[in-house]
C-alpha cells in the first residue's frame, strides 16, 4: 500500500515542480522586461500559465518568488558554463580568452538585466536589501570559484585573486554597459585585451 500511494504521488509532484519552475522562469522573464514595480505576482503568474493562488502557494512573498527566481537561473548558468568547460582549450592564452568571454557572457543577458532590477528595488527596500545581498554574495562566490578553476590559477601567487576578482569586476560593468545598446564589438575588444593582461598575471615569463 505504501508503495502504490507513494507511486500515485509522482505525478502530482512532477506537476508541482514544473509549476514552480515555470514560475521562476517567468518571474526572470517579467523583471528583465517590466523591471520591478511592473513584475506583479500576478503578472508572473498569467505569463507562467497558473493561478495567483498557485503561484502563493509556493512563494508566499513577492520577495519570496523573485528572489528565488534569480537564484534559480543564476544556478542554471553556472552549472551550464562548467557543462561547457570541456570544450575549452586545453591551456595558454586561448584558453584565458575563452574563460573570460565565458565569464562575460554570466553577466550580460536577461539574467543579469533582471538581477540589475533587484539591485535597484533592494537599495529602498529593506526586507529585500538583506535577501539581495546574501544571494549576490553567494554567485559572486560561485562565479570566483568557477574562474579560478577554469583558468588554472593560483591563488597563492600575488596579485593572483586581485586579478580574478577584477575580471569578474570587469564582466558586471561590461554587462552594464550593454545594458541600453549592443556593445558587442567594444566588448570584443576590450576581453582580448584583458584577457592578455590577465595571461600576464597568471603565468608571468622571466
Amino acid at each position: 500500500m505504501t508503495s502504490t500511494h507513494a507511486a500515485s504521488r509522482t505525478p502530482q509532484q512532477d506537476r508541482s515542480r514544473a509549476t514552480r519552475r515555470r514560475l521562476l522562469e517567468a518571474a526572470v522573464e517579467c523583471l528583465a522586461e517590466l523591471g520591478w514595480n511592473g513584475s506583479t505576482v500576478a503578472v508572473v503568474a498569467e505569463r507562467a500559465g497558473v493561478t495567483r493562488g498557485a503561484a502563493q502557494h509556493h512563494f508566499p512573498t513577492r520577495e519570496d518568488l523573485f528572489t528565488a527566481a534569480v537564484e534559480h537561473v543564476a544556478a542554471e548558468r553556472l552549472a551550464a558554463v562548467r557543462a561547457h568547460a570541456d570544450g575549452l582549450p586545453a591551456a595558454g592564452p586561448a584558453r584565458t580568452e575563452a574563460v573570460v568571454e565565458m565569464i562575460v557572457r554570466l553577466y550580460t543577458g536577461p539574467l543579469f538585466r533582471a538581477a540589475l532590477h533587484l539591485w535597484v528595488a533592494a537599495a529602498t527596500e529593506a526586507t529585500l536589501r538583506e535577501r539581495i545581498v546574501t544571494l549576490e554574495n553567494h554567485v559572486g562566490r560561485e562565479a570566483h570559484r568557477a574562474a579560478v578553476e577554469f583558468l588554472g590559477a593560483d591563488e597563492a601567487t600575488p596579485g593572483v585573486r586581485e586579478t580574478v576578482q577584477a575580471t569578474l569586476d570587469l564582466a558586471r560593468g561590461l554587462g552594464l554597459a550593454n545594458l541600453l545598446t549592443d556593445d558587442a564589438p567594444r566588448r570584443k575588444g576590450i576581453v582580448q585585451h584583458w584577457s592578455s593582461l590577465l595571461e600576464s598575471v597568471l603565468h608571468p615569463t622571466g
